[in-house]
């Protein structure tokens, strides 16, 4: 079986665990990338997940603006059309939020923390070819929450119970895609990816290091501050990055 076959299929079950899922007030609605944007995440995984690779990066789950709208991780609108070429319809997620349309490609709204990640990508490496040939980037949870004044709520605030729940399921998808992908390196953006692939990393049947590079989000003061040279100056001081 294909190495994108193999990530494929284990989307694909992912998505149907985590459906089964219910998350209690004060999360109001609850969208699954995964179902709704299937077509562009399936564009992304047949594209460019089809070798073993050097990095993974891994992020927490997706923004409103980027993997909801496009499903594809920090998916900031022109990176996965311009830079990666995909750009596909996306169905409606149900029940939508009425102050969280998902929009798809149409989307007006910028992903902060995709324009960031994936322009230093660009940057680097030109091509997205030439990046996804050792790299890849993936989220840990695929659900994204809202509460009923649209606000996002991240995974890591969900009661202890739920997240056991939702856990369990994220971290046997995660140890099944590193075990697929067999990556040196897996790179949590934010100390949050980082705690999750160092849990699951001990249960691998091979060697792999795991380090973090600050989140890009611009809710964090520091990233607002060069996120980008500090990124690099990471990845580099890790030995990923000459």
């Amino acid at each position: 079986m294909s190495t994108a076959k193999e990530m494929k299929d284990a989307a694909k079950e992912l998505s149907s665990l985590v459906s089964g899922l219910e998350f209690s007030s004060p999360v109001s609605c609850v969208y699954n990338p995964l179902e709704y944007a299937w077509d562009p995440h399936e564009q992304y995984l047949e594209r460019f997940s089809g070798s073993k690779k050097k990095v993974l990066f891994l992020g927490m789950n997706p923004g409103p603006w980027g993997m909801a709208q496009t499903g594809i991780p920090f998916g900031e609108i022109p990176a996965v059309r311009d830079w990666m070429g995909i750009d596909c319809e996306v169905m409606r997620p149900d029940p939508e939020h009425p102050k969280r349309p998902v929009e798809g490609f149409n989307c007006s709204r910028s992903e902060v923390s995709g324009r960031r990640l994936w322009g230093l990508f660009a940057e680097r490496f030109g091509t997205a070819e030439s990046f996804f040939e050792d790299h890849f980037v993936v989220n840990y949870c695929p659900l994204v929450f809202m509460e009923e004044s649209g606000k996002n709520r991240t995974p890591d605030k969900l009661p202890s119970n739920e997240k056991r729940r939702l856990d369990s399921i994220c971290d046997e998808h995660l140890e099944r895609i590193l075990d697929i992908l067999k990556p040196e390196w897996a790179v949590g953006v934010g100390a949050f990816a980082e705690s999750k692939v160092s849990t699951v990393s001990e249960k691998l049947s091979f060697p792999m290091k795991v380090t973090r590079v600050l989140h890009p989000s611009p809710a964090s003061p520091a990233a607002n501050r060069d996120w980008s040279g500090t990124a690099q100056k990471q990845l580099k001081e890790s030995g990923i990055w000459r």
